[in-house]
């Protein structure tokens, strides 16, 4: 995995004319496997880099999704830009990932306390280094705010700062951290949410974290962000 990442951080740099598939002329003069980016990982791989069912990262623990994964993963952005925020699902994302796994982190039993829900994907042919680029582009242009379209209501985003990179961010090619300030339904109430991605290689490991009410969880724990980079950059 660590050669992938290495080869991947390669691939991107030389990739300047659009890895996701554009179709440009050097692609077709050097079909090489440089040119097109490391394979992404598998299903499998992604699992075996990911927290088990059960696993525990002090006092937090890591469970399976039973449906689809977090309902947020169906959410879109208006204006539009600004989706990479809400959601890098492939139903609702520009790039659709090869392969991902999904976990749930929280501390069962309770049931106002912090939920991260942790998210490894794959890409083919250096879109995770675009799906970064487009996160980037989305933290900027949106800071001001934007709207979450939901399944039955709509949600309001006040503001998108930066928050505080991971402690692991050096070892990885990339990484983006925001915090988000959101308005509660009845538009009454301050919600706050943290989104932290970092990118190695082909994949990148998403991790949301929100609480319950009012309060600010202050970040993603850093705890459970170095458990999973720990395992993957293992695997």
């Amino acid at each position: 995995m660590l050669a992938l990442g290495a080869t991947a951080c390669s691939s991107d740099k030389d990739g300047s004319g659009g890895p996701g598939g554009s179709g440009g002329s050097g692609k077709d003069d050097k079909p090489s496997a440089a040119a097109h980016g490391p394979e992404p990982l598998s299903e499998a791989q992604l699992k075996a880099a990911s927290f088990t069912d059960g696993q525990t990262v002090g006092k937090y623990t890591a469970s399976e999704y039973t449906l689809d994964g977090p309902l947020g993963d169906a959410y879109t952005a208006d204006p539009a830009g600004c989706q990479p925020l809400v959601s890098l699902a492939g139903d609702v994302s520009d790039h659709d990932p090869a392969a991902q796994v999904q976990r749930k982190v929280d501390i069962p039993d309770e049931m106002l306390g912090v939920t991260v829900d942790v998210t490894l994907r794959s890409y083919r042919n250096g879109d995770a280094a675009e799906v970064m680029k487009a996160l980037d582009k989305a933290g900027k242009d949106c800071a001001g705010g934007f709207t979450e379209e939901r399944a039955f209501a709509s949600g309001k985003y006040l503001k998108v700062e930066p928050a505080e990179a991971p402690d692991f961010a050096a070892e990885a090619d990339e990484a983006e951290a925001y915090r988000f300030t959101i308005l509660d339904v009845k538009g009454k109430l301050k919600l706050y949410e943290y989104l932290t991605v970092v990118r190695s290689g082909s994949t990148t490991l998403a991790f949301r974290g929100e609480i319950p009410g009012t309060e600010d969880m202050g970040g993603i724990p850093q705890d459970v962000m170095t458990a999973q980079w720990t395992k993957f950059r293992a695997a």
